[in-house]
């Protein structure tokens, strides 16, 4: 029994998403020369290099068993899939943005004979149907910023992730319409039929996601000063503690910790009595 995970060829999600795989353990064999499909270091799973648009469809329709795509994609293709992961990446949100001369401040302000540009027809129809705007939708490919200064469009829908390419464009914000991120999805008859290989694949990638800023860190400490350790420790950075043949009695500890707390402990562990302290990479919490 094998699976195929369809993941992004190309655009902004691509690296991360074949990223985050090799760190889950499933390295690319073909990643260099880019083939529709790849085989990985595991023989039983196969990825397959599609469209990020291309693949909640993909998955619906069973030609790829697992894939790697936006929750905005997923909605504007209506795709029956079962969402696994949310995978903590490519944040952005479907705006409805105008002119900034446009006078357009909120949905109040948009009149029914206007026009709106967008690369999603489906999400954009849907929101004007709920706020009852009687708006022509024009499908645009590409460059959609760029529709209300060309006289093609008063307003558009668009994704941003931090506003600047809009206001680059002297456009503004009027509504949002979705909020995305990057997310695994699955086939609902695979999810059933090859279970096994399936959550294996999820697992190891939500190991992945848990170690992320995650650090191990690992020290010596005489047993007379293992309190004053103890007290200075995060309340959720439980101890592992374990014998050390030495001289002296001394025990090794080691705790996972967040990465933004490193610094400031170390210097606290060392006045603390503790010695010979290791910080490690986490690859996967499992």
């Amino acid at each position: 029994m094998k699976i195929k995970i369809a993941v992004p060829s190309k655009g902004r999600i691509s690296e991360p998403s074949i990223n985050i795989l090799e760190k889950a353990g499933l390295g690319l064999k073909d990643k260099e020369s880019r083939k529709l499909i790849s085989k990985t270091f595991n023989k039983d799973i196969d990825v397959l290099f599609a469209r990020a648009s291309d693949i909640p469809e993909f998955v619906q329709d069973g030609i790829a068993d697992i894939g790697i795509t936006g929750i905005d994609l997923i909605n504007e293709n209506e795709a029956d899939v079962v969402e696994l992961l949310d995978l903590k990446f490519g944040k952005t949100k479907l705006v409805l943005a105008a002119p900034e001369d446009s006078n357009i401040a909120s949905i109040y302000d948009i009149k029914d004979e206007m026009t709106v540009a967008t690369e999603f027809p489906s999400l954009t129809k849907k929101y004007l149907e709920e706020n009852d705007l009687k708006l022509k939708i024009v499908k645009l490919s590409g460059s959609t910023e760029a529709a209300p200064f060309i006289g093609v469009a008063d307003l558009i829908t668009d994704l941003t992730s931090t506003g600047t390419t809009l206001k680059m464009n002297h456009l503004e914000i009027v509504d949002t319409l979705l909020e995305s991120s990057i997310v695994l999805i699955a086939n609902k008859q695979s999810i059933e039929t090859k279970k096994e290989l399936i959550e294996s694949v999820s697992t190891s990638i939500k190991g992945v996601l848990d170690a992320n800023r995650k650090k191990l860190l690992m020290m010596n400490v005489k047993t007379k000063d293992l309190n004053c350790v103890k007290e200075v420790m995060p309340s959720l950075g439980g101890l592992t503690i374990s014998d050390v043949l030495s001289d002296e009695e001394t025990v090794a500890a080691q705790a996972v910790i967040d990465e933004d707390i490193v610094f400031d402990l170390v210097n606290k562990l060392r006045n603390a009595g503790a010695r010979d302290i290791l910080v490690v990479p986490i690859e996967r919490i499992i």
